[in-house]
């Protein structure tokens, strides 16, 4: 028996039925992210919003008590939707948030994907309420972080629990490009890897500059004396 999701493309997510939310990434939320090395959810943040930008899926910002306690949204992720300002709450849970509820459903999509900190409240919680209310929700595990390795993995169960489907940076980019004949983002979409993906994106590097000759991605290229 086959547990499919209705509005996706066969189980798939696609730029087209799709939007994404990033939750809270803000400075004194991530003093106490423990369960992944906060430079590497930077990177991971950043690939996720410039992948989804990238590929035109809606993003939805929101922060919280963000002069009184959190903090400003890091700057990198700012500077990826320069025409964006957050949802800004009170509200621990996303979803209580009257403005942040009108924004995901003015998206018109039913697929959400939920990157956040931290993972055991401000994810899960409105996680678990979108999926009372219909959507389809997947939390990209690597783009979110929690007070402990303990508390993100009692939180990632309790939402695949109830229904959500985990997901991560890199396969999720890779999804919304699905097909390598698509040329529109080819490019592109790779450079964001060959910056952002770590061992896979020093493979692409290589691949293209020893293998395809193509100029190397800085602005001071490797020069070899003969």
């Amino acid at each position: 028996m086959t547990n499919i999701l209705s509005h996706t493309d066969g189980g798939l997510i696609t730029a087209d039925n799709s939007a994404v939310v990033f939750i809270d990434h803000q400075p004194q939320m991530a003093f106490g992210v423990a369960n992944i090395e906060r430079q590497q959810l930077v990177n991971n943040v950043v690939m996720l919003a410039k992948g989804a930008k990238l590929f035109g899926v809606p993003a939805i910002l929101t922060a919280v008590e963000t002069e009184s306690f959190s903090g400003y949204i890091w700057p990198q992720l700012m500077d990826v939707f320069p025409d964006q300002q957050p949802v800004e709450r009170t509200s621990m849970n996303s979803w209580d948030d009257p403005a942040f509820r009108e924004a995901v459903k003015a998206t018109g999509k039913k697929n959400i994907l939920i990157a956040g900190l931290w993972t055991e409240v401000c994810v899960t919680w409105p996680a678990l309420n979108m999926l009372a209310e219909g959507y389809n929700i997947y939390v990209v595990e690597d783009a979110c972080g929690a007070t402990s390795q303990l508390a993100h993995e009692a939180a990632i169960r309790r939402c695949v629990q109830a229904g959500v489907v985990p997901m991560t940076t890199i396969a999720t980019v890779l999804e919304f490009q699905r097909d390598w004949a698509n040329r529109e983002h080819y490019d592109d979409v790779l450079n964001i890897f060959r910056e952002h993906g770590g061992a896979y994106g020093d493979g692409i590097d290589y691949a293209y500059t020893m293998v395809h000759k193509a100029p190397q991605a800085t602005q001071n290229p490797h020069v070899v004396e003969k």
